[in-house]
This record gives structure tokens, C-alpha cells and sequence, in this order.
């Protein structure tokens, strides 16, 4: 007799897996209709829930799921290339999955993921949403975040502490004298530019000062450039911190065309540094993130998770280099 799986229980209910699965764990997200009908399939057909559980326990593959956002910046291949070097060494496959930000619903990346039977998965974007980061907790799977810190059961994070950056810059900024800060809103990347915008306010408080100049694009601009553009024709600040190479750029063009001299009238510091930064000119102050060893940790600690070797540390935090260029006056 063929083994129900969780497979049939989805089919039999017309829902997702993730569906059967939070119904299962006792999630309070499902609509009551909607349980009752999984249910209803789990009784029809005998179904077992501790079967997937014990399936994905002792059906070993060497195969790691691998998230990232379709739109993503020049450093993730090294990202990339540093996991791939560690999944190498320990004889680990890696199956990569894309999400497109506003079409991929990380509900179906989720049943995709656990269709496919990986041992782990890692996870690069801060827009897997929280409920389907769950779900795949409730698996079992371990799983490890990158770039954003986060903990759990079964979950692991290396990461980038962004807000200490911009913590920091600001710090010495306010130093100097310059207290006219703003940190510019990236709405590919929103929770880090919200980090940004966090460092900044820290600093401010910390020096007994209050912090407001978070610039929010508006969402009738199809771009950084168009509104950076507007934006100066009537504001100045002593200091723009910008997260990506491409809008830090459309800064720097916008302020020229302003009549804004970068970097005596106003400085401009990228927080994620690419091998554009030091191609353009003025060429721009940035953070050098390694993005290698971002990849080469995380796959070690996935590692790790999978052969039960204690990880003492679920939050990696790894370093990074401020280096000053040609858009900053303060060094």
C-alpha cells in the first residue's frame, strides 16, 4: 500500500504544503475554513504527520537550498563563490532558487524547497517573509540567514551589523562639526536602509541630539536618479550616506547638476563598496564588506548544523573596513 504523504494532503485539500505544515504545527495564521479542510484530507486518507518529519530526518540528499533576490547588487557572486568553495569541501550540492521582489510568493519557494528534500537552506534577502521562515523552521531544516541577524531553534545568521557602521561614521561626522546627516531610503533594500537610518539616530541620542533626516523616496519616482534629481534643487546636507554604488552615483550627478560641489558643499559615502566605486570620479567613500567570507561562513556553519557539531555563535557577526575616497573632505 503506498504511503500517504503530505503531498496527497495538499492535493486532497487544494492548498500548499506550507499550508498542511502550519496546520500541522498548530499555527494560529490559518483561517479556520482552511483547517478544517486539511483536516478533513488528514483523516480521509491516514495521513501521519510525523511521516515528513521522519522523511526529511533519514532521506539525506547533500543538496542545500540556496534563496537570493533576483535584484541584487555586484557582491553577491562573491557571496556566491564563497559558499560554493565551502560546499565543495564538504561534498555539498547547492540548489539555487530566485525570488523576484512583487511576483515570487516565498510561500511557493518554500513548498518548492521542501519538494525538493534539501538538508538546509540559506537564505540571502531580508524578504522572506517571516511566516515562510517559520514554516521551514517547523521542518526541522536548518537554515541560515544572511545578512540579517536572526536566531533560533534551527536557525542561524551571518551578517553585517549595518546600523554600528552608519553608528560610527555618524559618530565622527558629529565630531567634525557636521551634523547635517541624511541617510537615503532604498526601496530594493528597505530594511537596510532602515538599519542605516537606525545607526544614524543612535549617534544623534548618544550625543544628545535628534536625528530626522531620513529621505524617503516617493513611490511616483521609477527612480533614485529622477527624485535625487528634484530633491536638490532646494535641500543640501553636509553629509548623504546612500546604500548602493548606483544610487550613491545618482547623488553624486544630481549635485552637480544642482550646482552642489561633492565633496566641499556636501559629501557622499556609499555603504555597500563594488569595483565601481573607485571606477567613477569623484570616486566614492564606501564600506568594504566581505562578501566572500559572508558565503564561506555561512556554508560552514550550515555544515556544522548538519553533522551536529555545536555552533557556539547562531549570530556571526563579521567585520568591516571604512575606506575614505574622494567624496568625503573628513578622512
Amino acid at each position: 500500500m503506498k504511503r500517504v504523504t503530505i503531498y496527497d494532503v495538499a492535493r486532497e485539500a487544494n492548498v500548499s504544503l506550507a499550508t498542511v505544515s502550519r496546520v500541522i504545527n498548530g499555527s494560529d495564521v490559518v483561517k479556520e475554513a482552511t483547517r478544517n479542510k486539511v483536516q478533513d484530507a488528514i483523516t480521509k486518507l491516514g495521513y501521519k504527520p510525523n511521516a515528513i518529519a521522519q522523511g526529511l530526518a533519514l532521506q539525506r540528499t547533500t543538496t542545500i537550498g540556496l534563496i537570493i533576490p533576483e535584484a541584487s547588487f555586484t557582491y553577491i557572486g562573491q557571496i556566491i563563490n564563497g559558499l560554493l568553495d565551502v560546499a565543495k569541501i564538504y561534498n555539498y550540492n547547492v540548489m539555487l532558487h530566485t525570488i523576484t521582489e512583487g511576483i515570487t510568493d516565498a510561500e511557493k519557494i518554500v513548498d518548492v524547497i521542501i519538494k525538493s528534500r534539501v538538508d538546509g537552506v540559506i537564505v540571502y534577502s531580508d524578504k522572506m517573509m517571516e511566516d515562510s521562515i517559520t514554516t521551514l523552521n517547523s521542518y526541522n531544516i536548518p537554515i541560515v540567514m544572511i545578512a540579517n541577524k536572526a536566531s533560533g531553534e534551527s536557525l542561524c545568521s551571518v551578517y553585517i551589523d549595518i546600523a554600528k557602521a552608519i553608528r560610527e561614521l555618524c559618530n565622527r561626522y558629529i565630531g567634525y562639526g557636521v551634523t547635517d546627516i541624511a541617510v537615503l531610503e532604498d526601496r530594493k533594500n528597505r530594511n537596510s536602509s532602515r538599519l542605516m537610518a537606525h545607526g544614524a539616530k543612535q549617534a544623534f541620542e548618544a550625543n544628545g541630539l535628534s536625528w530626522n533626516n531620513y529621505i524617503e523616496i516617493p513611490n511616483e519616482y521609477r527612480s533614485t536618479y529622477r527624485f535625487v534629481r528634484k530633491y536638490f534643487e532646494d535641500h543640501r546636507h553636509g553629509l548623504v550616506i546612500a546604500y548602493r554604488d548606483s544610487q550613491a552615483m545618482a547623488v553624486l550627478n544630481s549635485a552637480r547638476e544642482n550646482g552642489i560641489a561633492v565633496p566641499d558643499d556636501m559629501e557622499v559615502v556609499c555603504f555597500v563598496d563594488t569595483k565601481y566605486n573607485s571606477a567613477v570620479r569623484p570616486m566614492i567613500s564606501s564600506f568594504s564588506i566581505p562578501s566572500y567570507d559572508l558565503g564561506a561562513v555561512s556554508m560552514r556553519v550550515m555544515t556544522k548544523m548538519l553533522e551536529n557539531d555545536r555552533v557556539t555563535d547562531k549570530e556571526k557577526c563579521l567585520s568591516y573596513l571604512y575606506t575614505a575616497r574622494q567624496t568625503t573632505k573628513h578622512h
